[in-house]
């Protein structure tokens, strides 16, 4: 009887996930025959092709959403459209991975059975897998490390024995991080086989790729992404043949998504020189930070905060009686912007070994280590395995006497810790460019998306990252960041938020599944450039080469 209420709330709940699927693949075909029954695209123009298989297996995901509503906005806009589209083309793809039973084939069935729906009534071309003994004998026998560096030559085109060099083995790298969670790869035989797996697929990708871009010889090519493998492979072809591409990524607001012909995990933001905020957008920033500030945002549909508490008697004790305060905030090693962070340091915890010297250098102060909040979310499978929390264990952190742990679950307020420190040090976190808008000097160890402004002080090599550490730990007074500081951090943020995050809530609501959405109901009519503001930003980025930028009123 005790089972009972929990087995009923998982009954209700699959009723509910059902029910959901069924209105939202209902929504997703009737729009799509609709914008295929009125748009009218022009022969005469080059079609846009569109590429997404790694945001989603089942529902849709709010990157397969961007694909399909910025799709339909390019056809009402008159500009023909063509999906490139995954049919069991993957022997393993990236969210398909099973880490615990690399046997274990992806859900394909599942799989193509959405893409039917997100791409029902547009033209597709489906690419299936065929298998490749030759490349396979190749990989087979070869240890992780040979595997990093595994390349593969395939034909150019099908007009002449033009070959060219793919480097298969760093294509694929970011996204066996990615589904194993971890940084550091195991020598096993169960990495090497997904290893092997996936570059396997993505030679087959790259070869069906480059058939489809001689086919149908497309103006843009729209990729999901370009970091997980499948993109990866189909960007850096594409970036070889010349063809344009863009990029995109969920932005920085609700329901909002970030263009770039550059790569979209990096998060590159022009701002003009001039630009400066005016009284209504500082009110407008400041209203989203108060409540930034007290953990209420989301990102890419998810809280990380579903409390937030302030820093309790204990820890306040313990604080008066150190110098000073300095905290210590972490990545998650295996996020894909840690293909752009690590230039100073090869991965984030060669830099919190270096931190630890200076924590054993500095007694009399106190650092307090912050795991990532995304680190180990509960009730999902994106649990790191190899965590700042395994880290702090096996180095015996917490036995010395000046530090204090919080774990990725402790869901203490980072912004009162900041306003009690001295300086702030991040690896790539957004809670370095927060602690810079609330005035603080931030050391930033690894790339961010915010170093390209002089926001944080961004050392280039490890010895002068020491250096710039040891120099703040050893100031008596105050530290104070320049005021430009604290002035391109607003600017940036306001950019991140307001200018490049394109929104899309107007045609988008959550459903059960978190992080994932479906239509909400409205005429085809809302799509078209006319009316859509994301959309008309869109379509003139990829036909007029303009930003990806929402010019305010």
């Amino acid at each position: 009887m005790n089972n009972q209420p929990g087995l009923l709330a998982k009954l209700q709940r699959r009723v509910r996930m059902w029910w959901s699927g069924i209105i939202s693949n209902w929504r997703l075909v009737r729009l799509t025959r609709q914008v295929a029954g009125h748009a009218r695209p022009s022969s005469e123009l080059q079609p846009v092709a569109f590429f997404d298989t790694s945001s989603r297996l089942t529902d849709m995901s709010l990157n397969a959403a961007f694909t399909l509503l910025t799709a339909c906005g390019v056809q009402i806009a008159g500009v023909p459209v063509v999906y490139f589209g995954c049919r069991a083309g993957l022997s393993r793809c990236v969210l398909g991975t099973n880490r615990d039973d690399h046997t274990k084939p992806p859900p394909c069935k599942e799989c193509i059975s959405q893409s039917k729906y997100l791409f029902s009534h547009t033209p597709v071309v489906w690419f299936d897998y065929t298998q490749n003994d030759g490349l396979a004998n190749a990989l087979s026998g070869l240890s992780v490390e040979k595997l990093y560096s595994f390349e593969y030559s395939i034909s150019l085109d099908s007009q002449s024995n033009t070959d060219i060099l793919l480097p298969l083995g760093q294509l694929v790298l970011p996204s066996l991080r990615w589904a194993l969670r971890r940084h550091h790869l195991h020598d096993n035989e169960s990495t090497r086989s997904i290893y092997r797996e996936y570059i396997l697929s993505a030679a087959n990708l790259a070869q069906k790729f480059i058939r489809f871009l001689e086919s149908i010889d497309p103006s843009v090519v729209v990729i999901f992404n370009g970091i997980m493998f499948p993109e990866a492979t189909a960007k850096w072809i594409a970036d070889y043949l010349g063809v344009h591409v863009v990029t995109h990524e969920v932005g920085f607001q609700p329901f909002s998504g970030f263009f770039t012909n550059g790569q979209a995990t990096a998060y590159s933001i022009h701002i003009p020189d001039e630009f400066e905020l005016s009284i209504e957008q500082n009110t407008r920033l400041n209203d989203y930070l108060e409540k930034r500030f007290q953990g209420e945002f989301t990102m890419a549909g998810i809280r990380f905060w579903p409390e937030m508490s302030g820093l309790d008697e204990s820890f306040l004790q313990r604080a008066d009686e150190f110098k000073q305060v300095v905290p210590v905030f972490t990545n998650v090693v295996y996020d894909t912007s840690q293909v752009h962070a690590n230039v100073v340091f090869p991965h984030m915890f060669v830099w919190l070994d270096l931190i630890l010297e200076i924590i054993r250098n500095n007694p009399d102060t106190l650092f307090v280590i912050r795991a990532h909040p995304d680190e180990m979310r509960p009730g999902t499978k994106k649990q790191s395995r190899q965590s700042v929390q395994a880290w702090v264990e096996k180095k015996d952190v917490t036995e010395l006497p000046n530090v204090v742990f919080v774990d990725s679950q402790e869901y203490l307020s980072s912004y009162e810790l900041i306003q009690r420190s001295k300086f702030v040090m991040v690896y790539n976190s957004s809670i370095g460019l927060e602690a810079a808008l609330m005035g603080s000097m931030v050391l930033c160890g690894g790339k961010a998306r915010y170093t390209q402004y002089p926001i944080v002080e961004f050392p280039a090599t490890p010895e002068e990252y020491r250096a710039k550490a040891e120099l703040y730990l050893s100031m008596k007074s105050e530290i104070n960041a320049p005021p430009e500081y604290t002035r391109n951090a607003r600017r940036f943020l306001y950019y991140q938020i307001y200018k490049v995050s394109l929104p899309f809530g107007k045609f988008l609501e959550n459903i059960p599944r978190p992080g994932y959405v479906r239509l909400k109901p409205f005429y085809w009519q809302k799509l078209s450039p006319e009316y859509s503001q994301s959309n008309r930003i869109f379509v003139d980025g990829i036909l007029h080469d303009m930003p990806f930028v929402i010019n305010e009123a």
